[in-house]
């Protein structure tokens, strides 16, 4: 009996609930394949530099499926609407009786999988979901009403009671299959629509699960325990620097809720603060799929807070490609968005800063700025850049409160107290020392440095701005009627 593991968002063998699922179904052969599908990566905004990363895993992944007997198959299905018929003709080619696959739950994945179910179960092959990229289902944590969470923190403490039960278990690595006779198919180098990054980005996110496993060994080892004191400075190395292996499933989260756990003593909601704090942030990354599931409208371009979709954003492209090259004359927002360009990668606390400049100083709505970062992002993920976005656009659940706008000076000054971080990506600002190179109307009308531009907004006005179109929702006659 022949099977297959249908690979996405999991591109590893160890802790890897569909491969150790099919693996385990049987004695007969198991393959492997992952779909090329440009067209639908393309309407999801997927990075070039993410695209690149899935491939180079590929690649590493394809070895150590042939070291269990498994060749890894890949078939181009354009859009998620064509793979009913690719993978069937997969299926029937290699006389295959069983499909595995680990959830996933964007609006368009679940239709997917519904629709190839639907396909091969027809055809009489067995399809088999499995719970994997999630601590724990959709729908099985709910509020008292039987509704899904619309507060994080109502939701963590949940998760906490979950835990308490019991871990969600590490997946065994599969056994050494029988041999098919079926040779692996090679590997594109690069997909079409989606240029090869820069040697330097490409060397910044080396891929497999040994170095992704390396990674977060050497994070629990030096940073871990000082995880909540350091995170929110850009300059240091206070952060995992895991989320592109935990959107490529090169890693799962509980592998790292595992290692996290050895550092605490087994604890996960107290004693260490900086392992407490992590895996708070891992279960935000676990409400934001949630909220996928319970509110589908986020993953269609609709905000969580119905109301705002009324707002009065303004149409302003001029100031948008500022925020876009980094151009806006606030250090550090374009030391932000030069090193989102550059590397594929933008630290936490600086996304939220550069939201809520766009959203809020320049009144731009949100979609345009979670649009432009799964553009860039080698760690794009629907669910939680969507739930970032509408956080600090105040449009989502959660969302900060609309009168809660961060002022992009005082950020720098707090977290980026000397500057290093400014000045590492804005060299043109080198020479200013840490008082002036956050805000430089300190310099008066000097503003005689080499391609550096004045602001594009006054922050205080900008903020009076943001405020009166937020208050004019609340008084439109839908919200006061709702």
């Amino acid at each position: 009996m022949t099977r297959l593991v249908w690979l996405r968002s999991d591109l590893r063998v160890r802790d890897n609930t569909a491969l150790a699922a099919a693996a385990a179904a049987g004695n007969g052969p198991l393959l492997a394949v992952w779909l090329i599908a440009p067209a639908q990566w393309r309407e999801h905004d997927d990075a070039a530099c993410k695209i690149d990363f899935w491939l180079r895993n590929l690649a590493e992944l394809a070895q150590n499926l042939a070291a269990l007997n498994i060749p890894l198959l890949l078939r181009t299905a354009e859009r998620w609407d064509d793979a009913p018929a690719v993978l069937l003709q997969l299926c029937r080619e290699h006389g295959i009786s069983a499909v595995h696959v680990n959830a996933e739950y964007g609006v368009h994945e679940q239709r997917r999988d519904q629709a190839v179910a639907a396909t091969l179960e027809s055809a009489g092959i067995a399809w088999h979901s499995h719970l994997d990229q999630l601590l724990f289902a959709p729908g099985s944590v709910l509020t008292k009403s039987g509704g899904y969470f619309q507060v994080f923190s109502q939701f963590r403490k949940a998760c906490y009671a979950r835990l308490a039960q019991g871990l969600p278990a590490l997946q065994p690595l599969p056994r050494i299959q029988a041999a098919s006779g079926i040779a692996s198919d090679p590997l594109p180098a690069i997909i079409d629509g989606f240029p090869t990054p820069s040697a330097s980005l490409r060397q910044l996110w080396p891929a497999g699960e040994a170095t992704a496993h390396r990674q977060l060994a050497s994070f629990a080892d030096e940073h871990l325990a000082w995880y909540a004191s350091q995170r929110d400075f850009p300059a240091q190395p206070g952060t995992s620097a895991l989320s592109p292996y935990l959107a490529a499933g090169v890693l799962s989260p509980r592998q790292c809720l595992h290692v996290a756990l050895q550092v605490n003593g087994g604890e996960f909601a107290d004693g260490n603060p900086g392992v407490v704090t992590w895996i708070s942030e891992l279960l935000w990354r676990e409400f934001y799929k949630h909220i996928l599931v319970g509110y589908p409208r986020v993953s269609m371009g609709r905000a969580f807070r119905s109301e705002t979709e009324a707002l009065a954003w303004r149409d302003a492209p001029a100031d948008l490609e500022a925020w876009q090259q980094g151009r806006t004359g606030i250090p550090i927002v374009d030391a932000a968005m030069r090193q989102l360009l550059a590397t594929g990668w933008m630290h936490n606390r600086l996304r939220m800063i550069v939201a809520m400049f766009l959203t809020k100083n320049l009144l731009i709505d949100w979609r345009h700025g979670e649009r432009w970062f799964m553009r860039q992002l080698i760690d794009g993920d629907l669910a939680a850049n969507n739930g970032g976005w509408q956080w600090s656009a105040s449009t989502g659940t959660d969302a900060a409160p609309y009168f809660r706008i961060f002022n992009p000076l005082t950020q720098a000054q707090r977290f980026d107290p000397d500057g290093a971080f400014i000045r590492q990506w804005l060299p043109e600002l080198a020479a200013l020392d840490k008082r002036d190179i956050h805000n430089l109307a300190t310099l008066g009308g000097l503003f005689g440095l080499p391609g550096y531009p004045r602001p594009i907004v006054d922050l205080a006005r900008s903020r009076e701005r943001a405020l009166a179109a937020f208050k004019a929702l609340d008084q439109s006659p839908d919200a006061q009627s709702a």
